[in-house]
């Protein structure tokens, strides 16, 4: 359970807990926001998305590696951490693990001494992002495949990826398992059980023990979930709660993954995972396809502002680095969401006023959703579950986005508000309709000058608790 933000001084007891709430890491990596995927392996070399698991590992040997440059590019765009493909679905390791020949020790790339993962979480400390690693339950390659002992070496391998190579903050449990592979040779389909094979609960508990601040990702969570899509977007409803017991890696009910459940019992909050490309992996012919600034943004309103956390895929090409078109779209997109939100118009708020305030305390007012202080937030009574704050300001200003967070340690609870402007005539014009909010829900309106803004929650689960608002003006 996470620690939950208390009254200061008053006599009115904070809100209760509402629903599932987020653990402590949960509530860490919401604050990531946003952070980037990199697939590389063999597959970069010879051209493919999915490799058979067949590939010579001679073709691995990107010559001028630059990991520094990947970092660079990453935090022109405002990514604060990176998740590596270790081992994709071929089973070719980026690592030299001591549990298979299939592996960079066995390639031509630093005559056998290499490490990526190494040089990756090495580069991503040097530049102060945070490391994550994806390690795919199928392995085309390994002959083991589809038997007991495959899980045996699936979590060696486990455990040497979260004990060489420092803190980890997200492993990466893909739902692609099972079919057409090499395994050893025998070129044949193999089947496995989605719920039972891999013996989740016993691997997660091992994850949990290794790197106990690790958010584990898959359809089922434990600590977040799949979207629904690799498009770029989760629902527009978006609540962060399911019922786990439902899903399971590779079994995923896609309304509920892209919508969350209003129902649900654990709190598995969404990822929304989406490459810059059209492919995962690099491939010559997509240079030409790579995501704009300004799809960039789409994809961020979409994700981030939607409450989701985003990780935004970026392939190394064969030489080991970001491509030229890939570079440009990032650090121009980061240019672009820089000034985004550096406009806050939050300075020329005068006073704010509540509908309602929890016992009447000034520990719950209006003031606390708009002082920069994430842990204060405005809360009514509790038979109230809808109210408005009216923020005044002190001269005529033109605004056009919005921020708004829930208290979510409290749990997720609004449903639907409003957002509204009053005119130069004291009429009040709705800018902005939407419905969930949890961590963080950004909105882009038309262009208004006025003198008062005024959220409105008009549906909640409980008494709302709100603790961030701020209004920008973006040019």
């Amino acid at each position: 359970m996470a620690m939950l933000p208390l009254a200061m001084h008053g006599k009115v007891n904070p809100p209760a807990p509402y629903g599932p709430t987020p653990t402590a890491r949960q509530l860490a990596w919401h604050e990531l926001n946003f952070y980037a995927f990199i697939h590389f392996t063999t597959n970069t070399f010879n051209d493919m998305e999915w490799g058979y698991g067949d590939a010579d590992p001679d073709l691995f040997n990107p010559a001028n590696l630059d990991c520094d440059q990947w970092m660079r590019a990453m935090k022109a765009a405002g990514i604060k951490g990176v998740i590596l493909t270790a081992k994709h679905h071929d089973g070719f390791c980026l690592w030299p693990s001591k549990h298979t020949d299939y592996s960079v020790k066995n390639s031509q790339w630093m005559n056998g001494k290499g490490d990526l993962v190494r040089s990756v979480s090495e580069a991503a400390k040097k530049h102060g992002l945070k490391f994550g690693v994806y390690l795919s339950p199928w392995d085309r390659h390994d002959l083991r495949y589809g038997t007991p002992e495959y899980i045996t070496y699936y979590r060696s391998q486990l455990t040497e990826l979260l004990t060489q190579y420092g803190p980890i903050f997200e492993v990466w449990e893909d739902g692609a398992n099972g079919g057409d592979g090499y395994y050893g040779g025998r070129k044949e389909v193999r089947k496995i059980d989605n719920k039972t094979y891999y013996d989740w609960t016993n691997t997660n508990f091992l994850i949990r023990e290794l790197q106990p601040q690790a958010c584990i990702f898959s359809d089922a969570g434990p600590d977040t979930r799949w979207c629904g899509n690799e498009s770029g977007y989760v629902g527009e409803t978006n609540w962060c709660t399911i019922k786990r017991a439902d899903f399971a890696p590779g079994i995923a009910n896609r309304e509920i993954l892209e919508h969350g459940d209003e129902e649900g019992v654990n709190w598995v909050p969404a990822e929304v995972d989406v490459s810059i490309r059209p492919g995962w992996f690099f491939h010559e012919k997509e240079n030409g396809q790579v995501k704009t600034p300004e799809q960039l943004m789409d994809i961020y309103y979409n994700s981030v502002g939607r409450g989701a956390n985003l990780i935004l895929n970026i392939p190394p090409n064969r030489d080991g680095k970001f491509n030229t078109e890939d570079v440009q779209s990032l650090e121009k997109f980061g240019e672009m969401l820089q000034k985004e939100f550096s406009n806050c118009i939050n300075k020329l708020i005068v006073n704010a006023d509540a509908s309602n305030t929890r016992g009447g305390e000034s520990t719950y007012n209006a003031q606390k959703a708009y002082d920069d202080n994430h842990e204060t937030y405005w809360a009514t009574d509790d038979s109230i579950t809808t109210g408005e704050i009216t923020f005044n300001l002190k001269k005529p200003t033109r605004v056009n986005r919005a921020m708004i967070r829930e208290q979510i340690a409290l749990g997720q609870r609004v449903s639907e508000f409003i957002v509204e402007a009053q005119d130069k005539n004291g009429t009040w014009k709705e800018v902005a309709k939407a419905t969930t909010i949890g961590n963080k829900r950004l909105l882009r309106f038309p262009d208004v000058e006025t003198t008062a803004l005024r959220l409105t929650i008009l549906k909640s689960r409980a008494c709302p608790v709100i603790s961030d608002v701020k209004f920008y003006y973006a040019e």
